[in-house]
């Protein structure tokens, strides 16, 4: 069967392989583009932001493209606290944001992220490991993204559970999340998968959003998704799939949950 990764370009194509590695057809089909946020406030927000790591006792980053897009925007001769400075905790939601820090030079050590057989990848499973880190009176920076208006987007359950442990919350966005536009290839792809009942590997209810926007649907079509968390999963079913499976983010429990679909 064919499977269409909607991920973020950079994610997509390495899901798409990763899962081609393992005996699926998958191609990349980006249902959300980033980029860098564009704002002049926005742009010294971040810069402030880098120059006051020292005083922050952990910053959140909500996922990978988080962790790439402020360290992109590093002020020339701002660090990463580390050696005899105050160090903040790295706090990440999964493996994927937990790799991206590695790559930015933040040292293992310093990174929080939920166990590898955690049953999700999301804030809660990240919150049982970071909470008794907290104090009263700390400051906790927390990185996102923002939607196609350069607003801030996305959840605040975990902010909520920090300012309930008397700790402060500062926000600031590193990209921002714009619709796709899709290229004719990619139409081309996008009206056949839904077509021929292609599966659709959803990992975020925005690019069910976008999906369900693109959509031209064919009448008696079967449509079929794969989505990486319940809430996903509710999005999928709201916005019209017939089949939805809900999964582990992790890539062998996708595999398991795509080959099990009717």
């Amino acid at each position: 069967m064919r499977v269409i990764v909607t991920r973020p370009e950079r994610e997509a194509l390495q899901w798409a392989h990763d899962l081609r590695q393992r005996g699926l057809d998958a191609h990349p089909l980006p249902l959300m583009a980033v980029g860098p946020i564009q704002s002049p406030d926005a742009v010294d927000a971040l810069t402030q932001a880098w120059h006051g790591l020292s005083g922050v006792a952990a910053v959140m980053f909500v996922s990978a493209n988080a962790v790439r897009y402020f360290f992109a925007a590093r002020p020339t001769g701002a660090v990463w606290p580390a050696g005899t400075q105050p160090t903040p905790r790295a706090w990440a939601p999964g493996p994927g944001t937990a790799d991206a820090l590695l790559a930015a030079g933040v040292a293992p050590h310093n990174i929080d992220q939920p166990a590898p057989d955690a049953p999700q990848f999301d804030s809660e499973a990240l919150w049982a490991v970071v909470q008794p880190q907290l104090r009263a009176g700390q400051r906790v920076l927390l990185v996102r993204g923002a939607d196609g208006q350069g607003h801030s987007a996305g959840r605040d359950w975990l902010a909520q559970q920090v300012t309930a442990c008397g700790a402060s919350v500062h926000t600031v966005v590193a990209y921002q999340r714009c619709p796709p536009v899709l290229t004719p290839p990619q139409r081309a792809l996008f009206d056949g998968a839904n077509a021929d009942g292609s599966v659709w590997l959803f990992s975020s209810s925005e690019a069910v959003g976008h999906w369900r926007a693109l959509c031209q649907p064919v009448a008696g079509a079967p449509t079929r998704a794969v989505a990486t968390h319940p809430r996903i999963a509710e999005a999928a079913h709201a916005a019209g799939f017939d089949v939805v499976c809900a999964s582990r983010p992790a890539i062998d429990a996708v595999v398991a949950s795509i080959k099990s679909m009717p």
